[in-house]
């Protein structure tokens, strides 16, 4: 069994943040301020976050490492045998929200944990994956960003990208509206097989991907003319993500129950949103086509 390696771990992290937040800036042209902060029981991490910029009305690429003395509920629900002992968790995580409605919302997550006991193994497993959410959809966008998370899998089994893609679309659904949250991506969690080394290049992989996967998108789309009708449906579908990430999301569930900062945990909901009551997009608009030919799983590859 290869050596478990938290270390390289935390430094490829710190490194993609990095990286993905100079891709950020160069596009939108604002920088991103730095927060670092503490966690009183152990660890911290180092939030960078951008608003009102010239893109992204908001965004956050933040990075985590928060340490305990037993695990959450939310981590330990899946593997019973870890409950009690001291657990390691570090992840980037980013969500941006452009300005320009047909630029879509982006998601993206890698992440560690390791749990140890003396005199024990560790028990490790790594998580993650990313999704995209269009407010008006674009079949050449989908097709890109989900051509580029196949390619990050490609080498690592030809069976990966359709499970993890199958359960993307289904982790990423508001069971309540029975409405995916977007055109879906890849996501995968407790991944310990076969070996931690494997495992690691898969992340790295798939960290990698996202810059590829996302900035064409923005390039292309970010000065389509736009109105107030489109803000206001953009408005309006971000309620959706704001239910999802507040009823369903394991991190966002991971990061309260352990103790984690709020601000960094809250920076994935939207600055502006809006509810109506039991609204419908009128028959033929470009709002509709987006229920009927986006908000549907599809094999879009």
């Amino acid at each position: 069994m290869n050596p478990v390696s938290p270390s390289a771990v935390k430094t490829y992290l710190l490194g993609l943040q990095a990286r993905i937040i100079a891709a950020l800036e160069q596009v939108d042209g604002h920088a991103f301020l730095t927060d670092s902060w503490e966690r009183p029981e152990g660890g911290g991490g180092i939030s960078r976050v951008i608003e009102e910029g010239g893109v992204f009305e908001r965004g956050g690429v933040n990075f985590s490492h928060v340490i305990g003395k037993s695990l959450p509920p939310s981590a330990a629900a899946n593997r019973p045998g870890v409950a009690g002992r001291a657990w390691e968790a570090m992840g980037v995580s980013l969500v941006l929200h452009p300005r320009n409605p047909y630029v879509p919302t982006v998601h993206m997550n890698v992440r560690f944990f390791n749990a140890t006991a003396e005199g024990q193994e560790p028990v490790w497993w790594f998580g993650g994956g990313m999704d995209l959410t269009p407010y008006y959809g674009f079949e050449d966008d989908a097709r890109h960003f989900h051509r580029t998370c196949r390619s990050s899998l490609e080498r690592f089994g030809a069976d990966l990208h359709p499970r993890f893609k199958r359960w993307c679309d289904e982790y990423f659904y508001l069971k309540h509206r029975a409405e995916p949250r977007g055109v879906g991506g890849i996501f995968f969690d407790d991944l310990n097989e076969p070996d931690f080394d494997t495992c690691f290049a898969m992340q790295r992989s798939v960290g990698d991907a996202f810059i590829d996967a996302y900035l064409p998108i923005v390039k292309q789309r970010k000065d389509l003319a736009y109105g107030e009708p489109e803000r206001d449906f953009q408005a309006y579908r971000r309620g959706r993500y704001v239910e999802f990430n507040l009823v369903f999301d394991r991190g966002t569930l991971f990061g309260l129950q352990s103790g984690g900062r709020t601000e960094s945990i809250l920076m994935s909901l939207p600055p502006l949103v809006k509810w109506r009551y039991d609204w419908k997009p009128e028959a033929g608009s470009a709002e509709a086509k987006l229920y009927s030919d986006f908000l549907v799983h599809r094999d879009w590859v």
